[in-house]
């Protein structure tokens, strides 16, 4: 994406400005799974039920992209853990993206975003779909201009952050409020750790036992309660993309992209940054071989010698990541018209 001066204006004005006004309305908890940390809010995006409800109108409102065509909803859709089923996403004019659109889940625990970890908060994250040409390609101060003239939007802004129309600090604000909320730790493997031991079938099971020991090693890197590391590493994947050294400019760092939570993974392909894996099988499959050949490639990236059924017991547990209730959520889905 290239980086405009009216876009380093206004990240300027979204990361500097501090909030005049503190809603009298209860500030509110996101749900807590077990095993789960708190969730840790900046200063002045403290949830609450209107600053919520804000968020999600925004969320899917089509008219934060250029041609009034394009919302955040439409490459990240609840059934499939707020991914688009589709190896690059489709913005504005039909224009395809660059990467594959990740999954939405747990973001309000991430310490960085982008596939290159370089951008450092949610509200800031916000900007870079806006502004992208290839996305949804508007203006953030066009954007506030069609929003104004919306006066129940401007009312909720009101009631919600005490300002009178709508501003970056409200668009931004509400957006990573919103997407906080989009906590997701229920699934079978999590009943399992809270002692349902009947959650995991035995193929399951067993792909449990794979994925952890010393000959697979998936945990290393998909580790903690996320299934992620949140570190930077090149797998061999045969990709032009740079990676982190888009951000860093560090030879070493080609071809490094964040490690991508496993949760939900059964809903959220294709997979890999590109979108260039079809399935969980194919994946495994990668990893077995030792991945591709790649001057940069982690050490740790050797072949495995899992056979056929270890494979289908792997891809069973990586199933039972699936979060049911947090895919079928109604308050995340756009408000009934």
């Amino acid at each position: 994406m290239k980086w405009d001066s009216s876009l380093v204006i206004v990240i300027f004005f979204v990361a500097c400005q501090q909030a005049s006004y503190i809603p009298p309305e209860k500030s509110i908890k996101y749900p807590r799974p077990s095993g789960f940390p708190d969730v840790i809010y900046p200063e002045g995006s403290e949830p609450t039920a209107l600053r919520i409800l804000l968020g999600r109108i925004l969320f899917y409102d089509k008219r934060l992209s250029a041609n009034n065509d394009v919302s955040c909803g439409s490459c990240h859709a609840l059934s499939t853990a707020f991914t688009d089923g589709k190896s690059f996403s489709e913005g504005i004019h039909g224009n395809i993206s660059k990467r594959n659109a990740p999954t939405l889940a747990n973001l309000a625990y991430q310490p960085y975003y982008l596939f290159e970890g370089g951008v450092p908060t949610l509200e800031t994250q916000a900007l870079v779909p806006l502004h992208d040409t290839l996305e949804m390609g508007l203006n953030m101060m066009d954007a506030i201009y069609k929003l104004n003239n919306d006066q129940y939007l401007k009312d909720l802004s009101a009631s919600a952050f005490g300002r009178d129309s709508i501003d970056p600090w409200v668009v931004t604000r509400s957006l990573a409020i919103f997407q906080r909320s989009f906590i997701s730790g229920d699934s079978y493997f999590d009943r399992y750790k809270i002692g349902q031991k009947d959650a995991l079938n035995e193929s399951a099971t067993r792909g449990m036992q794979i994925f952890f020991s010393d000959k697979a090693k998936c945990g290393s890197c998909h580790s903690g309660v996320f299934f992620t590391d949140f570190g930077f590493y090149n797998i061999g994947l045969a990709d032009p993309d740079p990676g982190k050294f888009r951000l860093t400019h560090q030879p070493a760092d080609s071809g490094k992209f964040k490690t991508p939570t496993l949760r939900n993974i059964a809903l959220t392909g294709p997979y890999m940054h590109n979108g260039s894996m079809n399935s969980l099988r194919q994946v495994l499959e990668f990893y077995n071989r030792g991945g591709n050949s790649s001057k940069y490639k982690d050490a740790r990236i050797q072949p495995l010698q899992l056979n056929n059924q270890e494979l289908s017991d792997l891809e069973e547990f990586l199933k039972s990541l699936t979060d049911w209730n947090f895919v079928q959520n109604e308050r995340l889905l756009p408000l009934e018209q």
